[in-house]
């Protein structure tokens, strides 16, 4: 295994030996590789930072912690086999899920099989937790349609748009979320405003000129992008090329330092509801966002703060069960109320689904900053 600081990284072609009996094992699967490489980047430094924070503190239950990270590629039939490996090879004690909604709602099942605590990061998709039917399943990250209803909020209500154009990646993680939002914009609150333009692209969409054309067309004063990164840069970059002017709202899977540098000036003032408020005064926060910059020479994006945070979440757990089982684990984590989170005041959890404030943020002179908040519990609690 190759070792980077007390941070273990399998790889298939590196040897190794089975790790100390005197450590406590996490597994974690990232996209490390791959379309979705920077993310993965994202959640092996901040699993780094977090090793690093528990250990220094003392570990858990008298050991110290060591998390076997796997690439999933992003891939559910690599990380099914990869679970299994974390699963009957590296005896895991809990796991955390820092990938995308595919791999993660693929693994879920096994893990819940077995017992064994996994939260997931960022992934949206109902189905890593099915509804509660996987008692061991814990979401860190928003449920998809809640993260939707509040970026429909977010246009309606903070924003104060009228005609809304939507247009959103056709994959699990951009129905979800098109889904809350289309919940929130016929419920009474929505009324006033209307989605004039609804679209849907190919995950491996490069020009979105056609689209925005139809968008263009239909003069929305705000329009909702649905997409990572690596989607919503282009498009708000062509849009503003083809003189579109409507303000941009996107979502966490534009929250990454990569979004600003492919969109460029483009960038300026896209907003976007995540759960990393940069702006947040409390000390978890204003650390972890120094240490992140200065160790990693770039600024921290909400899939890592979600992935410290899942790995946290695992910790408390252990250290409130005072045990290694994973019945015990799960109990704990189910239990959390008011736990001070580096994504927010995590309130608890509803059936595994976190219930947490959904922050807004737009970009300032190339970094993302404080816009606003949605804490209403009709959004906010799935």
């Amino acid at each position: 295994m190759k070792r980077l600081g007390t941070l273990l990284i399998p790889m298939a072609l590196v040897a190794g030996t089975a790790l100390s009996a005197q450590t406590v094992k996490i597994g974690a699967m990232a996209p490390l590789t791959g379309f979705a490489a920077a993310d993965g980047a994202s959640v092996k430094n901040s699993l780094k930072l977090a090793v690093d924070h528990i250990n220094a503190s003392g570990g858990v239950l008298g050991k110290k912690v060591e998390v076997v990270l796997y690439d999933d590629h992003a891939d559910p039939k690599e990380a099914t086999a990869l679970a299994r490996k974390l699963i009957e090879q590296d005896n895991i004690k809990a796991f955390v899920a820092g990938s995308y909604s595919m791999p993660s709602r693929a693994v879920a099942p096994l893990f819940n099989e077995e017992k064994i605590p996994m939260v997931a990061a960022y992934a949206v998709h109902p189905d890593v937790t099915s509804g509660g039917t996987y008692s061991y399943s814990f979401r860190n990250g928003f449920l998809g349609t809640v993260e939707g209803k509040a970026a429909a909020y977010t246009c309606v209500k903070l924003l104060k748009g009228k005609n809304i154009a939507v247009l959103t990646s056709d994959n699990d993680f951009g129905k979800t979320l098109a889904a809350g939002f289309k919940t929130f914009m016929e419920s009474p609150a929505g009324q006033g405003a209307k989605v004039i333009s609804y679209q849907t692209y190919p995950m491996s969409e490069k020009d979105y000129k056609p689209y925005l054309s139809k968008i263009k067309s239909a003069n929305p004063d705000v329009i909702f992008s649905g997409g990572y990164y690596f989607q919503s840069g282009p498009m708000v970059k062509q849009a503003r090329e083809m003189g579109i002017t409507a303000q941009f709202v996107g979502e966490e899977g534009a929250d990454s330092p990569e979004f600003v540098q492919i969109a460029g000036p483009a960038s300026e003032g896209f907003v976007i509801v995540t759960n990393l408020n940069r702006d947040d005064s409390r000390p978890v926060v204003k650390t972890f966002l120094k240490e992140y910059a200065d160790q990693f020479k770039i600024s921290p994006d909400m899939v890592g703060a979600s992935a410290y945070d899942a790995f946290m979440i695992i910790c408390d757990g252990i250290k409130r069960a005072n045990s290694l089982d994973g019945s015990a684990i799960q109990k704990a984590i189910a239990s959390v109320q008011n736990y001070n989170g580096l994504t927010g005041m995590i309130k608890g959890f509803n059936k595994g689904e976190v219930v947490k404030d959904v922050q807004v943020q737009v970009v300032k002179n190339g970094q993302f900053h404080y816009k606003g908040v949605v804490n209403d519990p009709s959004l906010i609690t799935p």
